[in-house]
């Protein structure tokens, strides 16, 4: 699933090209109407932590969710698309250029109204890659809505208590701070959880610009402490990094097992050479 910094990216290529225009097109195969019609003027266009929002000046919103499968393309009018017709989930098209979403398991149109009462929208915790995200808000969010059993790498993934964190953050932001992804909520201290979620809001927005996600300081673009790098050498110690499916969804999980061990909290653990292998 995409992280927040991923349809954050995306939403700005679209505003570039859509916000303020005309819209010339909408279709949107698998949805009915009433949607967006002709001449009505696209207005923002929005990311809330891994959705995307598309305004139309005549009270519809676009709302897509990309998950596993979906994604966003740009062509000029005529030109080939990157994938096939039939994969295409909507499309917004205005003087000189066509937004096509492929594959998106979530398209729907909706109104203001309907995006305010939206049961997920409506639950998104604090996005992680504002400005200045209100992490305390998140961090009473993080007390409240996770069972206190659950895994601190499903918790960083909960949408309720922070928007924005996906698989590869999870992963290197419980390397930071020395904690094993398996680790209960309730045994990581309420000050690890905020430095957690602060640490995982300044990676996402380092990397609102570079499509090369990098969470190693210093080191070449596309540089990861722990994620994808199942049985390479920890960066700081030289520890086969361990890679399970954990939590309720089982998600793809990598962790250093000497840097994170089970039941503790290494602090600085990244103080690593980040030009280690």
């Amino acid at each position: 699933m995409p992280e927040g910094d991923t349809i954050h990216r995306a939403a700005a290529r679209l505003r570039a090209v859509l916000a303020g225009r005309r819209l010339e097109r909408f279709d949107a195969p698998r949805l009915p109407p009433p949607l967006p019609g002709a001449g009505a003027t696209i207005g923002r266009i929005e990311a809330r932590g891994k959705h995307l929002l598309v305004w139309f000046s005549d009270g519809f919103v676009l709302h897509t969710h990309l998950r596993m499968t979906g994604s966003w393309h740009l062509a000029r009018p005529g030109e080939r698309w990157q994938r096939p017709a039939s994969q295409m989930r909507a499309l917004v098209a205005v003087p000189g250029a066509v937004a096509i979403c492929f594959n998106a398991p979530v398209v729907e149109v909706l109104d203001a109204g309907a995006v305010e009462r939206h049961p997920t929208l409506r639950r998104l915790g604090p996005d992680l890659t504002a400005p200045e995200p209100d992490l305390d808000r998140a961090v009473e969010r993080m007390a409240s809505i996770p069972p206190p059993d659950a895994p601190i790498a499903d918790v960083l993934l909960d949408q309720r208590v922070a928007s924005g964190i996906g698989n590869v953050y999870k992963s290197d932001v419980c390397f930071l701070h020395g904690v094993d992804p398996r680790t209960p909520l309730s045994a990581v201290p309420t000050e690890v959880r905020r430095s957690m979620l602060e640490d995982a809001s300044r990676l996402l927005e380092a990397n609102l610009a570079t499509v090369r996600r990098t969470t190693v300081p210093g080191a070449a673009d596309g540089t990861v402490w722990v994620y994808g790098r199942e049985g390479r050498p920890c960066r700081r110690c030289g520890t086969p990094i361990t890679y399970a499916r954990v939590g309720l969804h089982a998600r793809g999980t990598y962790w250093c097992p000497v840097c994170q061990p089970p039941g503790g909290h290494v602090p600085g653990v990244a103080s690593a050479d980040p030009s280690a292998p």
